[in-house]
């Protein structure tokens, strides 16, 4: 009797926690709103705040927020929409109601505010939770900004455009902070102390996901190029070989379970990790899954832009990156419905990878980089603050400041911020040096770590780099190296984990390039 008891209040906690409030209409079918819209809601200012959700078919809804209202009729398919005039920011907490004409009651969501939301995505950097940062224990000790919002989605695998979602908004404590997404967290409280007004990161992030498991429907067209259409290749030879992998999975696990239960006997310590699951139907590597089971449910809501941290798990492929990215990030603001929103991503940091000399992480970096020819984008280049032994660097504090600085010049007007450090606009051989130029910037060139900045390699004709001394002059960096007599291109950082010296003087790194296209 008390198993059953339990079972019947866990299901009712799922209960509550699926698509949204419900209420009863007047043909005693359910109204439902979008699951964003719960107590401790953020809306986006300045842009009309679309509403919805779903009721008994030709029902006519009535959404009101402060003064406004809006009104919608419920389609054949149940669904409705209601789009709300865009509203000022706004501190005071207010209740957004939303009533059918033949309802006996209605949906309320309490504490609702206006100001900015930001839509937060990608692996696993971008799912590390505050309490494991390098500031986690300040946070969880210190942390009280009950005007900044965070949504944590629940993760979801789906064939095809999901509605529900599973979440909560939780105004930022020492008791909520830990489980929020470190970069997340620090780049909305700078927003917040910039700005002024709430702040609310919907974040969407699983770990040891790959970007085309984060694609829209549409938008991964073998017929696109050879990127799109290994994605299909792969993902057939993969359920190909499911049931056997299944089996395998399935063994490795029984053993494991075995294992744990014996050192749990003999009282022994165990600490080997569970083995991980077969990939196939439902695996979030499945392409476009992780889109339409986490990011779909959330479409359209009223957005300010996107933040991004992932690329780690496409390192093995990085020549396909920039098309897939580029790609993603067009069918993201397709989805949303608008075309200009903002994207802000996160360079990979320096890690070893396979040899802190091998290059398949700057490869992606620079694939990362070329996705700047996207219009209205930003990368925070991180090559200075990862950790060279573990993928997983602890500073996500720097890493929230210098996606806050992009927003904040480029999104929000603040021009007289420096948001990026050196760029790389050309090389010029001059006899047995050549001399990099930078596009324009008003912090100049230093190099903090050392006498003169590390980082730089030449090669010649034969197309074999070796590593070089530079120096600073007059704006630019001369670089020279004996065994390079007459040098041909010029690489920065262009390693896993290179020794990356050269900055501005508001410390920001300059980003890893090569003049070469070898």
């Amino acid at each position: 009797m008390l198993i059953k008891t339990r079972l019947i209040r866990f299901a009712s906690v799922i209960a509550s926690c699926a698509l949204c409030a419900v209420s009863s209409g007047a043909a005693g079918l359910p109204i439902t709103l979008a699951p964003l819209f719960r107590d401790g809601a953020v809306l986006q200012r300045g842009k009309p705040v679309p509403v919805w959700g779903t009721a008994g078919a030709g029902e006519t809804i009535t959404v009101s927020f402060g003064r406004q209202t809006a009104t919608a009729t419920a389609g054949a398919d149940g669904k409705w929409r209601a789009d709300l005039p865009a509203f000022e920011a706004s501190a005071v907490s207010r209740a957004l109601t939303v009533t059918s004409a033949g309802a006996k009651d209605a949906i309320t969501v309490n504490d609702v505010v206006v100001g900015e939301v930001w839509l937060a995505a990608g692996q696993s950097n971008m799912e590390r939770v505050t309490r494991a940062t390098d500031y986690g224990k300040f946070e969880t000790t210190f942390a009280r900004a009950p005007l900044v919002r965070h949504w944590k989605n629940g993760k979801k695998v789906s064939d095809a455009p999901y509605a529900r979602a599973m979440g909560k908004w939780e105004a930022v404590t020492p008791e909520t902070v830990g489980e929020s997404t470190g970069v997340g967290h620090y780049f909305a409280l700078d927003l917040h102390r910039a700005l002024g007004v709430p702040v609310g990161v919907i974040n969407c992030s699983w770990g040891g996901t790959r970007v085309e498991a984060w694609m829209p429907p549409g938008t991964t067209d073998a017929k696109n190029g050879p990127a799109f259409a290994g994605i299909h290749t792969r993902w057939a030879e993969t359920l190909q070989a499911y049931p056997e992998a299944k089996k395998r999975a399935d063994a490795n696990l029984t053993a494991w379970e075995k294992e744990r239960a014996a050192a749990a006997a003999a009282g022994k310590p165990f600490t080997k990790r569970r083995p991980g699951t077969a990939w196939g139907p439902g695996h979030q590597a499945t392409p476009g899954g992780l889109f339409n089971g986490m990011i779909a449910p959330h479409v359209p809501c009223a957005l300010r832009g996107f933040i991004w941290y992932q690329g780690c798990s496409n390192t093995n492929r990085a020549h396909e990156y920039h098309a897939l990215f580029s790609a993603m990030i067009t069918g993201w603001r397709a989805q949303f419905a608008q075309s200009d929103l903002p994207f802000y991503w996160v360079q990979l940091a320096n890690y070893r990878g396979s040899g802190a000399g091998n290059t398949e992480y700057a490869d992606l970096r620079g694939a990362q980089t070329a996705t700047l020819s996207l219009p209205n984008t930003g990368q925070a280049v991180t090559i200075d603050i990862g950790n060279v032994n573990d993928i997983h660097p602890r500073n996500k504090h720097d890493v929230g400041r210098r996606l806050a600085l992009l927003a904040l010049k480029r999104t929000y007007g603040f021009k007289t911020l420096v948001d990026t450090g050196p760029e790389f606009a050309s090389a010029i051989a001059e006899g047995p040096a050549m001399r990099v130029t930078f596009k324009p910037s008003d912090s100049p060139l230093t190099s903090p770590r050392g006498l003169t900045p590390s980082g730089f390699e030449l090669a010649g004709a034969d197309k074999k780099f070796h590593p070089a001394e530079a120096k600073i002059e007059k704006g630019t960096v001369l670089v020279t190296s004996p065994a390079v007599p007459r040098p041909a291109a010029v690489r920065y950082a262009w390693r896993n984990a290179p020794a990356a010296g050269l900055f501005n003087q508001d410390g920001l790194p300059a980003c890893p390039f090569r003049s070469d296209d070898w």
